[in-house]
């Protein structure tokens, strides 16, 4: 039950991932508005981060889930009748505070499934994630209306709140697990310090294209159904097949080198895919990135585990969240 209940944390958190960039084409809002919207959202990840962690330590997994499933199906339910562009700020920023909660509170209870195989069970979880992605983006363009794929997800959620509160989690330990007292010492290592510019980066370039890549599309004549289409054939599997990839990589090559070809071919990706015109080319290069942007979140784990003191459930995941509010 405890896997299950992880699974479907992941897989909200993969289904809510695309939903902006998703549902941009459709709420007719400037440039502006719309950068305004995805900031909102930025924002609840970055609060999310702050206190999922101390969440976690003093109430434990299930109540940190069951408050962020929650607010992640609050949103959605009131993301159709939000009224206009000032609504739709605040639910956005009610659904990043929601999902961060959610994906870090999934990530803890990964190492309690299995603590001996904790790298493992992040990478089968991950699976869910790109699944997510898929379906999302793939209903939102062919299936479902806006208002539809809203509450489609939302119920969903309701579904994952119930079996998470059902699921039995492991106790809260009652105790933080990050002091600012630790700060000075954490700061001094530089290995976090690269791992948390390097996540940042990731972020913010994954954001962008669940974010912005549809809408670029539609303004290089693609029609919406055609643009969404790109975005789940190529993005969104590309993810998920490179979940499995970097899986089966990882028990050959080192994690530090994997990251550093993962950076190379995201950023020679991410620069092609801006160059091309044609659909076909553009879901190739699409398709590509999401292969190359799978491979953070299969190794972030180890680099952070070999840093003791910050291998909690408030580690580096804030980095993560300041790469959206910078994209």
């Amino acid at each position: 039950m405890l896997i299950l209940a992880a699974i479907f944390a992941v897989f909200v958190y993969g289904l809510i991932a695309p939903v902006l960039g998703a549902l941009l084409p459709s709420y007719s809002l400037s440039s502006s508005q719309e950068a305004a919207l995805a900031l909102s959202y930025a924002i609840g990840l970055i609060v999310a981060t702050l206190i999922a962690g101390p969440m976690i330590d003093i109430k434990g997994n299930k109540i940190a889930l069951i408050f962020g499933l929650a607010l992640v199906s609050a949103s959605l339910f009131a993301a159709p009748n939000a009224g206009g562009y000032g609504g739709l700020l605040t639910v956005y920023v009610v659904m990043g505070l929601g999902g961060g909660i959610v994906v870090t509170g999934a990530n803890a209870l990964a190492g309690a499934v299995d603590p001996s195989r904790r790298g493992s069970a992040l990478n089968f979880l991950n699976l869910f994630f790109g699944l997510g992605g898929i379906v999302t983006t793939y209903a939102a363009s062919n299936v479902l209306q806006p208002v539809t794929l809203c509450y489609s997800i939302a119920t969903l959620t309701v579904i994952a709140l119930v079996i998470n509160a059902v699921a039995k989690t492991p106790p809260p330990s009652g105790e933080l697990g990050f002091q600012l007292s630790e700060v000075p010492v954490l700061i001094s290592k530089p290995a976090l310090i690269l791992l948390s510019l390097f996540l940042f980066l990731y972020v913010s370039c994954e954001i962008g294209i669940w974010n912005w890549l549809q809408s670029y599309l539609i303004s290089l004549n693609f029609t919406p159904k055609r643009a969404g289409s790109v975005v789940s054939y190529g993005f969104a599997f590309g993810i998920l097949v490179g979940r499995v990839v970097v899986s089966r990589i990882l028990v050959k090559i080192p994690a530090i080198t994997v990251t550093l070809v993962a950076a190379i071919l995201m950023a020679i990706t991410t620069f092609v895919m801006l160059q091309l015109h044609s659909a076909g080319a553009i879901t190739i290069a699409v398709f590509c990135a999401g292969l190359a942007m799978a491979a953070p979140l299969s190794v972030q784990g180890a680099p952070v585990e070999a840093l003791p003191a910050f291998a909690g459930p408030d580690a580096s995941p804030f980095w993560s969240a300041v790469g959206p509010y910078v994209t």
